[in-house]
């Protein structure tokens, strides 16, 4: 069984809404054996009801938002796309995990507060660098919805940066000497 954060911002989470987020979002615990804490939540901002949901699933992070003017239609559509995800990728998922999966922790640490001179970090992450090859980084990346991905190059241990470019293929950028 799942477990689920679910917090609100600018909204009460009532009994009624906590059931209806646990039983939609735990269907995706029905693709994977081993899912993580699932983390939710849902905001109020003027007429908008936006869902966030993350899932960490067998060592990778599907994750999905939407937004519209009711939370229940939301909640479902933020559900289709991260079900539209794991479709995309089964196969490909399926492959990696009989080759062993990668784990990727994500963690926010409270910022210290700045002095007037200082460039203002926003948000920092935190998360460990697994060793993969191109292909799988770049899935990743895909899968997180991000424009770039941090990783370990299996091959040679360097850390290595893939990017989707503005032409929609793909960069690589190779640290070492």
């Amino acid at each position: 069984m799942a477990t689920f954060t679910i917090r609100g911002k600018n909204i009460e989470v009532t009994p009624a809404l906590r059931d209806y987020v646990e039983k939609k979002v735990g269907k995706v615990t029905k693709y994977f054996d081993n899912v993580g804490e699932i983390t939710v939540l849902l905001t109020v901002s003027k007429d908008r009801h936006i869902v966030e949901v993350t899932v960490p699933v067998q060592g990778i992070l599907l994750r999905g938002q939407e937004a519209t003017m009711d939370m229940y239609t939301s909640i479902d559509l933020v559900i289709e796309k991260i079900e539209r995800q794991i479709r995309k990728y089964k196969t490909k998922l399926e492959k990696r995990f009989r080759e062993g999966s990668i784990r990727t922790e994500m963690m926010t640490p409270p910022v210290k507060p700045v002095e007037e001179d200082e460039a203002v970090v926003i948000k920092t992450k935190r998360f460990v660098v697994k060793p993969m090859d191109v292909q799988e980084a770049i899935m990743q990346m895909n899968l997180l919805n991000h424009d770039f991905f941090v990783y370990r190059d299996d091959k040679t241990e360097d850390v290595n940066v893939v990017y989707k470019r503005k032409d929609g293929k793909y960069g690589l950028i190779e640290s070492g000497v």
